[in-house]
């Protein structure tokens, strides 16, 4: 099957094993995943609907998209729970690709599988690259004038499409203008995140500002326990030099 796009819409074959399962039971086991780009940063998974192990039971609802037209919406069942209005079936999409493929709503599966890797987030993007990389840049965090951390010890990630991240050893960090919040978010390249902060300066709170990854993934094993601020809500400077704040979907 050739690459195949309609409008902002990309959809190619993928390669890996992918399963899903709800509530324990498997739901879709496919060696021949279809990634499809509805948005610009990562893929969803259509799955071929012979590939499903689940029942799906149709809720007499429609999805519509520009791109990709109209499709039927259906409850997915297995023996023990029920995930509504959990799939739809693209069978009459202008995109030829989707025809005999099910997407399932990420989030109301209980589990997803790339090999026997398990995965959060969202599917892998298979042209991204995360790389962990110890230095001994000298880095300071700042915002409004208030130093945050200053450190010459920083992990540098690498990750496509975004900024470069600077991980720092908590010893290098001025927690007290940090104060914790119950934030939790999801990365399939690095894992699920153990704790953000929020930052005080004066009288302002500024929203979850820095994070950390007390277990990530092995492939960025180096960044276990460090602190992470975000290049585009603050000021870094990097060996003398501040960097701009960049314009990312996370400013």
């Amino acid at each position: 099957m050739a690459e195949q796009s309609r409008g902002r819409v990309r959809a190619e074959k993928g390669a890996k094993r992918v399963r899903a399962y709800l509530g324990g039971e498997l739901v879709a086991d496919t060696r021949s995943p279809l990634l499809v780009w509805e948005v610009p940063y990562y893929p969803a998974y259509y799955l071929p609907a012979e590939d499903l192990k689940a029942e799906l039971v149709a809720t007499g609802d429609s999805a519509h998209s520009p791109s990709r037209g109209d499709a039927p919406v259906f409850d997915v069942k297995v023996s023990r729970a029920t995930a509504s209005a959990a799939a739809q079936r693209y069978d009459a999409s202008p995109i030829d690709d989707l025809a005999g493929h099910v997407r399932l709503t990420w989030d109301a599966m209980s589990d997803w599988f790339e090999e026997d890797e398990r995965i959060v987030g969202h599917p892998r993007n298979p042209y991204v690259r995360v790389d962990a990389l110890r230095s001994h840049r000298h880095l300071t965090v700042e915002l409004d004038g208030v130093p945050l951390a200053d450190t010459t010890s920083p992990v540098l990630l690498f990750e496509t499409g975004l900024p470069t991240r600077y991980y720092i050893d908590r010893t290098d960090v001025v927690f007290e203008h940090l104060t914790p919040t119950d934030t939790e978010t999801l990365c399939p390249y690095k894992g699920t995140t153990s704790g953000y902060w929020s930052v005080r300066v004066g009288d302002t709170v500024h929203d979850d500002l820095a994070w950390t990854y007390d277990y990530p993934l092995p492939p960025v094993s180096p960044i276990a326990g460090m602190i992470a601020f975000y290049n585009e809500k603050l000021d870094i400077t990097v060996d003398g030099v501040r960097l701009p704040r960049p314009n990312t979907h996370f400013s």
